[in-house]
């Protein structure tokens, strides 16, 4: 407003230093270095015994000293030097950056007013670090304190810092220091950390095997791992001859365990060979008479096929080692004129990126996808005129496709799993009907086998192996959608009834992750499906969970990473190249980078990386 000529000033003007924050914690740490105006000094008292409650790791990230960890089946007694270190500070700035002395000093506790507080059992480097930490924000993590600082951290309520420390212990697991880490996570309670070193147990069980940790470990804790579905072998003789290798270790103390071992390992599973020419010669087993009736038990299982129903489920079901991380193949498909494809990409879920691969030699929509031993394999589907019985292979290494032998039946919309090693595909459609009939592909013969149809024609049915069992669900015979499931027991050759689906459904996403199974998606005869169910083979019942995002028919699903993750689909007006993943621990479905060369209908398949 101008009056008189004279422009009117506003009565209020906002001035600030922004930095100066900062700027004053800066300056009060020079204040406390020169030993100034400081009203709190921590104490940490030490005596000649100096026995610490630490639970020490040998992490295996160049600690050296034999006084500062001990192994995983140990407990650590670090001697120090007689005397106590002093740590003067200000009362203002702890409780303003630390948690434990905020509470301390604005809660009229005895210490609030002391001139010094004891610190007891406290890391004196660490107390010093995470002191300086208040002052200046800035904490230097290395493979020396790491340990020291996420118990001080704990200790101190410093959520931020205890987290940056598992981060850091956690980006730095290896065979040789994973289990003493699990134990000390464990101790400290930070569950992130123990899962991922549990995880990474289960991946890397066979170099974890060979380290001085696994060695030390107690019975128990060898118990309850070679117990794990989740393991990551190649065959169970890995971890028979990974358990023989504890016992053998202290035989004294340990040989008497090793019946109660062995019942533990899925001795069923291994070669007849390999049971005669090792296992049965050992001579610590050669002297056990319980040791000698689980081999015979094992035998028999080779010997009498009849048998095999009466045995302990879990002694003949496969370990599948689903929190690995694979990179996803889409395979084939759909454009969106509705053309079939060749080309192929690949999905790295750690990146969230796709990248484009050699394409098929022939184009394939509805197409059957399998990984064994990490060669993925395109099987059947429809390439615009025919339905297809011609199968290729891809090496990634290669980034090649080769021809291998072609089924005995043209088929699309098949289900196609691997089980043993073998590839088994199931129903599917021949140009004329919804099939029944069941083959399987040996890899080392190349040759397709058939085997004991479904109890139903399936056509666009789910299928996946759980529990050690191939479960098909839902699909249709062209006259009806199910809702129906059963599974094969390929030891008896036999198809028997589950529990059905709340909802029917063809042409939808099936997979299993853990102990449970899960569908999403599809089509009911009359919409487009999101919704998505979980079985419990315990159970024998299906539970609906929370739906994905997008309606998709013609979706595929697959576990990667510990994670399940839909592919694609047509939501009742287009194709997809969109896909959402799944994480059972948080119960939702996520986004991911769509698919850059697909649009829907494609096969997937992952294939696991196995390199540390």
């Amino acid at each position: 407003m101008v009056e008189d000529g004279v422009e009117e000033l506003e009565d209020l003007v906002h001035f600030s230093v922004s930095e100066l924050p900062s700027r004053g914690y800066g300056v009060m740490e020079e204040i406390r270095r020169q030993g100034k105006l400081c009203d709190v000094t921590l104490k940490e008292l030490r005596s000649s015994l100096g026995i610490s409650h630490e639970v020490a790791v040998h992490c295996h990230l160049g600690l050296q000293s034999s006084e500062s960890f001990t192994g995983a089946g140990g407990s650590s007694s670090k001697l120090t030097q007689i005397g106590d270190h002093k740590f003067s500070a200000h009362r203002i700035v702890l409780a303003a950056s630390i948690p434990y002395f905020h509470a301390m000093f604005t809660n009229d506790m005895m210490e609030c007013k002391q001139d010094e507080i004891v610190m007891q059992g406290m890391d004196p480097s660490a107390l010093e670090a995470l002191i300086n930490f208040a002052y200046n924000g800035h904490l230097a993590i290395d493979q020396q304190n790491v340990q020291s600082l996420l118990m001080g951290a704990s200790f101190l309520q410093l959520q931020s810092i205890k987290d940056a420390c598992c981060t850091f212990l956690r980006e730095r697991l290896h065979p040789k220091n994973c289990l003493g880490v699990r134990q000390f996570a464990e101790t400290m309670m930070c569950a992130v950390l123990y899962d991922a070193a549990n995880s990474f147990i289960h991946q890397h069980f066979v170099d974890v095997s060979m380290s001085e940790e696994f060695l030390a470990l107690p019975l128990e804790d060898v118990l309850e791992l070679v117990s794990r579905d989740e393991l990551n072998v190649q065959s169970e003789e890995q971890v028979f001859e990974a358990t023989l290798a504890w016992v053998r270790y202290d035989p004294e103390q340990r040989g008497p365990c090793l019946p109660e071992l062995l019942s533990n390992i899925r001795l069923p599973l291994c070669r007849p060979q390999f049971l005669s020419d090792q296992v049965q010669q050992d001579d610590l087993v050669r002297c056990c008479h319980k040791c000698r009736d689980l081999i015979d038990e094992a035998k028999d299982y080779h010997l009498m096929p009849e048998h095999r129903p009466h045995l302990p489920a879990f002694r003949t079901r496969p370990r599948c080692c689903t929190s690995i991380t694979g990179l996803i193949y889409a395979v084939g498909g759909l454009n969106s004129a509705g053309d079939s494809l060749n080309v192929v990409e690949v999905f790295d879920p750690i990146a969230n990126c796709w990248e484009k691969c050699h394409p098929m030699t022939t184009a394939r929509s509805r197409v059957g996808v399998a990984v064994v031993n990490g060669l993925l394999y395109a099987i059947g589907g429809y390439d615009g005129q025919l339905r297809l019985s011609t199968v290729e292979v891809y090496n990634p290494e290669t980034d090649t496709w080769t021809r291998v032998g072609s089924m005995n039946s043209k088929r699309s919309a098949m289900g196609t799993v691997v089980l043993d090693g073998q590839i088994y595909v199931c129903g599917g459609y021949d140009g004329n009907s919804s099939l029944n009939s069941v083959e399987t592909y040996s890899p080392e013969t190349d040759k397709w086998t058939v085997v004991t149809p479904m109890s139903s024609n399936r056509s666009a049915a789910g299928v996946t192996v759980f529990e050690g069992r191939i479960y098909v669900s839902g699909g249709h015979d062209g006259l009806q959608i199910f809702n129906s499931v059963e599974h094969y027991n390929h030891h008896t050759a036999t198809w028997h009834p589950a529990a059905g689906m709340l909802s029917k459904r063809c042409r939808h996403g099936a997979a299993s992750l853990g102990s449970k199974m899960f569908v999403c998606g599809g089509y009911d005869g009359s919409g487009f499906l999101s919704i998505a169910e979980v079985y419990s083979c315990v159970a024998d019942q299906w539970c609906l969970i929370v739906p994905m995002h997008t309606r998709r028919s013609r979706v595929s699903l697959v576990a990667s990473c510990g994670r399940l993750y839909a592919v694609g689909g047509y939501d009742g007006q287009s194709n997809l190249s969109s896909v959402e993943m799944y994480d059972p621990e948080t119960e939702r479905w996520t986004f991911m980078a769509p698919m850059a060369c697909h649009e829907g209908g494609v096969g997937v398949g992952c294939i696991p990386l196995l390199t540390i």
